[in-house]
């Protein structure tokens, strides 16, 4: 008998998980108002994409190009705000951890939230680096290093051509 009353308190919680989990579905957010923890992917043609970027962004978004070192429009900015994806909007970096790596490029101890930035392993031109790319689109962004600062110890090096910049209230 106390066997019989434990499989039904089992099964009981189960389905109560099962509905709850249901429920959270439901709930999820759409493109427009994406939460810090699910991020849903914008998925466009490549014609789509050629018309949204300007050919230099569609290069390094597109193709993981990498723009030339010290003609970047964000490399040397200095203003308060925060830089978004260009080509999908997503909050990325805010300008509190970018910091003077003298590289030639903004540069990053971290991004607004691990959720929004994506890392794959990039063995391109006999490197073995990480690239970092926007979660919602996709786009190519740049690389990280790990000669950053404190607290971190990590350096977003980010093509300014991948970003826009919206400054602080």
């Amino acid at each position: 008998m106390n066997g019989l009353k434990l499989l039904g308190t089992v099964m009981i919680i189960g389905m109560l998980s099962h509905a709850c989990a249901q429920e959270k579905k439901e709930q999820l957010p759409t493109s427009e108002n994406p939460t810090e923890n699910h991020i849903i992917p914008i998925k466009l043609a490549d014609s789509e994409w050629r018309q949204r970027l300007s050919p230099e962004a569609y290069y390094v978004m597109r193709e993981q190009g990498t723009e030339r070192a010290f003609t970047g429009t964000y490399w040397d900015n200095k203003a308060a705000g925060t830089y978004v994806c260009k080509a999908c909007d997503l909050p990325l970096f805010s300008s509190e951890t970018k910091f003077k790596s003298g590289t030639g490029w903004p540069s990053f101890y971290e991004p607004l939230s691990k959720s929004n930035v994506g890392e794959e392993k990039d063995t391109s031109y006999g490197m073995a680096r990480t690239e970092v790319h926007c979660a919602r689109c996709g786009g190519h962004l740049g690389h990280i290093f790990p000669d950053g600062p404190k607290p971190t110890g990590l350096r977003y090096c980010i093509n300014s051509v991948s970003l826009n910049f919206k400054p602080k209230d």
